[in-house]
């Protein structure tokens, strides 16, 4: 139903989605509405019926239907403001993403769907590229050349932690939303608990401000996390990580990658990342050689880009006494799930045991789910 371009920019390959303008014409006066595609993939068996998906369509449905109708322009009137964006929360598992894909499959018009963190990841590279350049608005380039060539942006899982992103997102926001591109997001938290007791939240307040006046903010209440349904077809999770854990872990690597491994260094801006072990797509290196050290969603993505398999040793229990570590293996984790790379791991605890007190707590438990549902068969095929 889609064309698909791609654009090279400085950070990777963006896709964009659109539909020619005599496909789009064709495509508002006949297109389904998004409950009836819903029903369809439920009777096809693909999907399980949901109440709380279903009223999640509503909105989607309705904002897919505003940006169908085609905009009027006029030399003498300014131009109608583009309709409001829709932000939506809810548990884990939930089906957020499943929805969010649902509908930009079936946009009419030209669309980004990019995860929270790589899109946070571009804007700062854009944005030291920029002040590199002594640009006086150094975000400004940036949202510019995203609403020359989108309409829609769909960000999936907005979670902040970060100061660096609080400090610069409502501003990136603003800008993105007065050049008329319209955002949709999902996110695990209501807008006024997002970057909760960060440092100067005062500061960020504004941008939850924002949100609630341009986005339309839907709770997507659901009982049911269709995470836990997926059970492991062989041994990918092992715990607790002693001897035994070591040597199954030695016995996949052995059939895995076929032999011993070697260095990988994975170029970034200005330095590199080392990962000791690396052999037919798969690397191996333990809990701390990537969330003990510094490392951010910039390591993460390019680990990711490169590596099919990674198996991680020694995952301990987490908690307030190694908050900064468990931060970032939150960070790994989404990061290996919207990439779909596939993990191998030992760990100290099972998924939903290995966090259990401490600053944090709410946003591992997406962490444990998404460890679970990592663990099928099938997953990320």
């Amino acid at each position: 139903m889609q064309a698909c371009r791609d654009i090279r920019r400085a950070g990777g390959l963006v896709k964009i989605y659109a539909l020619s303008t005599r496909a789009g014409a064709r495509y508002v006066r006949g297109m389904t509405d998004l409950p009836t595609i819903y029903a369809q993939k439920i009777a096809a068996g693909t999907l399980t019926e949901d109440p709380a998906q279903r009223d999640a369509l509503i909105p989607l449905d309705a904002l897919r239907h505003a940006l169908a109708q085609p905009r009027k322009k006029s030399l003498f009137r300014k131009p109608p403001p583009p309709p409001k964006g829709l932000y939506i929360w809810g548990g884990v598992g939930r089906g957020k993403s499943m929805l969010m894909d649902l509908f930009v499959d079936h946009l009419p018009t030209p669309a980004r769907r990019v995860h929270f963190h790589a899109f946070m990841q571009e804007a700062h590279a854009a944005l030291h590229r920029a002040r590199a350049d002594n640009v006086a608005d150094a975000l400004a380039p940036f949202a510019a050349q995203i609403a020359k060539d989108i309409r829609l942006l769909a960000l999936d899982e907005m979670q902040i932690t970060d100061i660096t992103d609080a400090m610069v997102v409502g501003r990136l926001f603003q800008l993105l939303m007065d050049a008329g591109v319209v955002v949709v997001t999902t996110s695990n938290r209501h807008p006024d608990d997002l970057y909760k007791n960060g440092l100067n939240r005062a500061l960020f307040l504004p941008f939850i401000e924002l949100l609630k006046d341009r986005l339309v903010i839907h709770h997507m209440h659901s009982p049911t996390d269709y995470r836990q349904g997926f059970t492991a077809g062989g041994p990918v999770y092992f715990t607790p990580a002693d001897a035994g854990a070591r040597a199954q872990m030695d016995a996949i690597w052995d059939g895995l990658a076929g032999g011993p491994g070697a260095a990988l260094d994975i170029p970034l801006q200005g330095r590199s990342l080392q990962i000791d072990q690396y052999r037919n797509g798969v690397a191996r290196c333990s809990f701390y050689d990537l969330c003990a050290r510094p490392l951010g969603p910039a390591d993460y993505l390019a680990l990711a880009d490169k590596i099919k398999v990674l198996m991680l040793d020694d995952i301990p229990q987490l908690s307030r006494s190694n908050f900064n570590e468990a931060k970032r293996f939150v960070t790994l984790i989404d990061t290996l799930y919207e990439a779909k790379t596939r993990l191998i791991c030992s760990a100290a605890a099972a998924p939903e045991m290995l966090y259990v007190e401490g600053t944090g707590m709410f946003e591992f438990e997406r962490t444990a789910s998404r460890l679970r549902e990592m663990q099928a068969a099938d997953w990320g095929a």
